[in-house]
């Protein structure tokens, strides 16, 4: 049997430093991410990548990255890990201790690779001091020569997924920007997309957004009550993460949940966390 490209959406891992107190890390993230490791490399047949949608880190300092550096290099898995970036990173800080880049250091960190005949696209959709995503400078024109730049079945990857509804002005905050949606949804017209993977909501999610395959995964740091969310942020206890693979029919994926109780972590009222991303739009303006 031909073994299908097989690859695993990882997003919202949300490591830090076990050393430093954190009151804005609702669980044991560098725990949940060991035993997550351990699962995926003992899949059969083991799969050809892993894909991590932003949020590596929770509060976005250099220790937190190492500590991201030292859970993957002991898992020794194998396979490429292709990282992006979330509202919870800093460029500077992932490119000095992650990569070793000294130059461009506020620069998107978007990339591209072509692996078992998929092309896999990582879009940055963080904004600096921003909850919410968006383009910046030079990345359409990026995105633009990246889709042109052969005919194989391209996987986007990034932190916010598109917006949904694309007047929901209200709720960039947890998206892409409205207008920017657009832009994507022109610019992924007429290419071979067979799916976007994204996170920031830590819910499982899938959309037909305009034909194509829209996944959000819970992640590994905590997942929302999604009965909540007409008024509240409501955080339980709960990870997983997603086993996709191409078949010629098209992208299939399977949500692997890690055991959790849904035990109550946090509650934030959704009008608070809108306040405060108006407020940063304000600032930056």
């Amino acid at each position: 049997m031909t073994k299908h490209p097989t690859f695993v959406h990882l997003t919202d891992i949300h490591v830090g430093n076990p050393d430093i107190p954190d009151d804005h890390l609702y669980s044991d993230t560098t725990t949940t991410l060991t035993a997550i490791l351990a699962d995926i490399k003992s899949i059969v047949p083991k799969p050809d990548f892993i894909v991590a949608s932003g949020d590596l880190v929770n509060r976005g300092e250099p220790s937190d990255y190492e500590e991201l550096k030292r859970i993957f290099r002991e898992a020794d898995l194998g396979f490429p890990v292709l990282f992006g970036l979330g509202n919870h990173d800093v460029r500077e800080n992932f490119y000095k201790t992650v990569l070793g880049r000294d130059t461009d250091l506020q620069k998107p960190y978007d990339h591209d690779d072509v692996i078992n005949g998929i092309h896999v696209i990582v879009l940055d959709s963080s904004l600096p001091n921003r909850i919410g995503g968006g383009f910046e400078e030079g990345q359409i024109e990026w995105l633009k020569a990246k889709l042109a730049r052969n005919d194989l079945p391209k996987l986007l990857v990034m932190h916010h997924g598109p917006a949904l509804d694309e007047d929901d002005l209200a709720g960039e905050w947890e998206t892409f920007g409205c207008a920017d949606t657009v832009v994507l949804r022109d610019l992924l017209k007429d290419h071979n997309v067979i799916g976007i993977v994204s996170g920031h909501i830590h819910f499982d999610r899938v959309s037909n957004w305009y034909g194509i395959p829209l996944i959000v995964g819970t992640g590994q740091h905590a997942a929302t009550d999604v009965l909540q969310l007409h008024e509240n942020l409501r955080m339980v206890s709960g990870a997983g993460f997603a086993l996709c693979k191409l078949r010629p029919s098209g992208l299939t994926v399977s949500f692997v949940p890690q055991p959790a109780e849904r035990r109550e972590l946090h509650v934030t009222p959704l009008a608070a966390i809108a306040e405060i991303e108006r407020q940063r739009i304000a600032a930056a303006e």
